[in-house]
């Protein structure tokens, strides 16, 4: 049962709920009920966070998650601001999920959860598979864990000592000033 709700907030977070869930407690008497809600929080422009909580009320399980989401927020280093910059894998318990950036127009190709997690970070391409379980939480904690592993160029760049340029190399189709300028002079003559 995914559920996505999103509501703005005045700090420039969206918040959406993931999914909700009623939990009982056994007692003496009989069943104690709860709801367990599951919130990301993000504001769309790399940031995102990830909160449960568990109240007798369903809008104060989402406000508890909601506050744990805000004080969860994670940076992730987006590509052009709108894919990833490498494939990646992210494991949590039996859930497995699969990353992979994404050429401009593909848009989000994500199931449940993981779509929610990208649209309130901002990545507008992208393309994920989800293997094992497909539990919410186990699927919404294995794309954290992948997104935490994330490194842009320039990060590992500084890692290792060295300049951008050396480590992204050159890409296929890009046009180096040096050759224009000699393709240039060549047509002159």
């Amino acid at each position: 049962m995914v559920r996505a709700q999103e509501k703005e907030k005045d700090d420039g977070l969206v918040d959406k709920l993931v999914h909700i869930n009623r939990v009982a407690k056994v007692v003496k008497g009989g069943r104690r009920f709860a709801f367990a809600a599951l919130v990301v929080v993000g504001d769309k422009k790399g940031r995102v966070g990830l909160g449960s909580g568990k109240a007798r009320e369903v809008p104060e399980a989402i406000r508890k998650a909601t506050d744990q989401a805000k004080r969860t927020l994670l940076r992730v280093p987006l590509r052009e601001g709108r894919t990833l910059h490498h494939d990646i894998i992210g494991k949590f318990g039996a859930g497995k999920v699969i990353l992979r950036s994404a050429s401009a127009g593909t848009g989000i190709i994500a199931g449940g959860p993981m779509r929610a997690v990208f649209e309130v970070m901002g990545v507008q391409d992208v393309v994920s598979k989800s293997q094992g379980s497909n539990n919410p939480y186990n699927m919404v904690k294995a794309t954290f864990k992948a997104l935490q592993s994330l490194n842009s160029p320039r990060m590992i760049a500084a890692k290792r000592g060295k300049k951008v340029g050396e480590i992204v190399g050159r890409r296929p189709g890009a046009v180096i000033r040096d050759e224009v300028n000699t393709n240039e002079a060549v047509q002159n003559v």
